[in-house]
């Protein structure tokens, strides 16, 4: 999980489902509203990927970034490779192509889940679920600085909820016990958030027009390249005998379901409504993060998180809402 308004915006995760604008309904579906099972999908999707936070927190616990991460992405080339050879072949990519998609693997799936993973360390998932959601915010402050698009007022009222929400979270980190490690560990969340927002931009620098199965495939498999040498060095010595069926679960929970299956539900979604129903669709991932971090995890959310969700899904529909 490009591009930015009319499209969808990012779910947050790199290697998550990446909406794609979805056809115009019908004059003789127009006033029918969005199919329901199109919307379950979608809500579905963000719900998982909301739950990536709480899956990264568990899985940091049990191992080192880099093997996790390599773990991750080879439980989902497992499943996406077979798909795409099935479904499309093999797509053709010239070289140049290649060589951007591979920095974008670099953004947005190395340095993204290096530095999410690491602020996972430090922070609460919750905070990290609500930090995540603001991509949309930073693709539009990204493409301002390095590409001159000016945005416009309602995307940057959506900006400044968003930086009024992450300043809430920071406070609220501040304010508890962890102090300035939770501000550090918010720090490294929003670097990864700004790596998902260059990810994105380096999209629009590949001509060919590949399907979104073919992008998720070829990232994969990118980012198991990417993770393989400092993974196979976190292996040695690593006593993988001590991981015990949980952790295990927890590795092919982020990547069969978080990379493959809210993959799957999105796209199935997202080509059956408009592209700002869609958009919507992404409020329900700080929604799940902070949910699930206090179920799963026991972080109860402080009045600082919940208000800077608020704030947050106060800018997304800034942004996403149709002008």
């Amino acid at each position: 999980m490009p591009r930015r308004p009319p499209a969808a915006p990012e779910p947050g995760l790199p290697d998550a489902p990446r909406p794609v604008p979805a056809p115009a309904p019908s004059a003789a579906t127009a006033n029918a509203g969005p199919p329901l099972g199109a919307c379950l999908c979608l809500a579905l999707a963000m719900a998982i990927v909301g739950s990536s936070v709480v899956a990264g927190k568990l899985l940091v616990a049990e191992l080192p970034v880099q093997l996790a991460s390599a773990l991750r992405f080879a439980c989902a080339a497992l499943v996406l490779v077979p798909l795409l050879l099935l479904r499309e072949g093999w797509p053709r990519v010239s070289a140049r192509s290649l060589a951007v998609m591979l920095a974008q693997a670099a953004c947005g799936g190395l340095l993204f889940n290096v530095l999410l993973l690491q602020g996972l360390r430090a922070t609460s998932a919750g905070a990290a679920g609500i930090i995540t959601s603001t991509t949309p915010a930073a693709m539009a402050c990204t493409a301002f600085v390095l590409l001159g698009e000016r945005p416009a007022r309602r995307t940057l009222a959506g900006v400044a909820l968003s930086v009024a929400g992450l300043a809430a979270v920071n406070l609220q980190g501040m304010a508890q016990n962890a102090g300035g490690a939770a501000l550090g560990g918010n720090l490294l969340v929003l670097g990864a958030v700004l790596a998902e927002s260059l990810f994105l931009l380096l999209r629009k620098a590949v001509p060919e027009p590949l399907s979104p199965l073919a992008v998720s495939t070829l990232m994969t498999v990118f980012g198991l390249g990417l993770f393989a040498p400092g993974a196979l060095a976190q292996a040695r010595g690593f006593d993988f005998a001590a991981l015990d069926a949980t952790s295990w679960a927890v590795v092919a929970y982020y990547g069969l379901v978080v990379t493959v299956a809210a993959y799957l539900l999105w796209f199935r979604g997202v080509t059956r409504v408009g592209a700002g129903t869609a958009g919507v669709f992404t409020a329900v991932m700080p929604v799940s993060a902070v949910g699930l971090s206090a179920l799963v995890l026991g972080e109860a959310p402080g009045p600082g998180h919940l208000a800077g969700a608020g704030l947050v899904l106060a800018g997304i529909w800034c942004i996403c809402r149709r002008g």
